[in-house]
């Protein structure tokens, strides 16, 4: 009675959210380990894909992150389900990681063009959300 189980948590999403972070502020594997409570290794095989959380893990990163949990666990869903997935997040999560979500989500586009479109997305929102860093046009100083 072995069925092929769907693993629940989307360890490339939580991995990826993981290794952005950390890179983007600077920090080393143990540093995030020492914050997070979870192993320097566990961290380097999740950030990998080749690593299995578990449910405490799983709920001390996502805090750390600042994501709702449900970004990370899949449904168990069968392989003919067409159902969407709806795309959680909180209302203070940066816009960036917002848009990812949603482009992670969307079914017509395949996992490189997704992430592609969210890095390219998370460079110019960087770009032009700093005030005075471009132009408005129709805008009087």
């Amino acid at each position: 009675m072995a069925q092929s189980i769907k693993s629940l948590v989307n360890t490339i999403e939580l991995g990826r959210s993981i290794k952005r972070k950390r890179e983007e502020s600077g920090l080393s594997l143990r540093d995030v380990a020492d914050v997070t409570g979870v192993s320097a290794s566990t961290l380097s095989r999740i950030e990998n894909g080749t690593g299995k959380p578990d449910a405490d893990n799983i709920a001390s990163l996502t805090t750390w992150l600042n994501m709702p949990i449900e970004r990370v666990m899949n449904s168990a869903r069968g392989k003919g389900d067409k159902e969407v997935s709806p795309v959680v997040y909180f209302p203070h999560e940066a816009t960036p990681d917002i848009v990812e979500a949603h482009l992670r989500a969307d079914r017509n586009l395949s996992p490189e063009t997704a992430k592609s479109l969210a890095e390219l997305f998370r460079v110019a929102y960087t770009q032009f959300s700093v005030p005075g860093s471009a132009p408005v046009r129709g805008r009087k100083k």
